[in-house]
């Protein structure tokens, strides 16, 4: 088995022990983040209803001044825009879902920021 299927299964693993326990709802939604190699994208989601409410990544116009979207720098922009956005919709709490992945480097990264932005979890 490629070493890349192992880390992935790993991964899976993880996600779902932390999902069994992390649910949103329509006070408290899920901050889910998902990352490449190239990107990092976050978005709240309301579990009860199965409804996204708001999104941020790197692959949206805003983040075109961006060097380079797989980094940490990359992170903490989009970090800061999911709590702009939260905010404006008028969440001001949520639950943060690493989807699987390690608690640091480019999550511990938007995490920060979105907590230094307004958002509490």
């Amino acid at each position: 088995m490629a070493k890349t299927a192992i880390k992935t299964i790993i991964r899976r693993k993880r996600q779902v022990r932390v999902r069994k326990k992390v649910r949103g709802t329509s006070t408290r939604p899920r901050l889910s983040v998902f990352k490449s190699s190239r990107h990092i994208y976050a978005q709240l989601i309301d579990d009860t209803k199965g409804a996204t409410l708001a999104t941020a990544s790197t692959m949206s116009s805003a983040a075109g001044t961006l060097d380079y979207t797989g980094n940490i720098n990359a992170a903490v922009f989009v970090g800061k825009e999911i709590a702009k956005e939260a905010l404006s919709k008028g969440f001001s709490s949520v639950v943060f879902d690493r989807n699987g992945f390690l608690y640091h480097g480019r999550i511990k990264a938007l995490a920060d920021s979105a907590r230094e932005s307004g958002l509490n979890f």
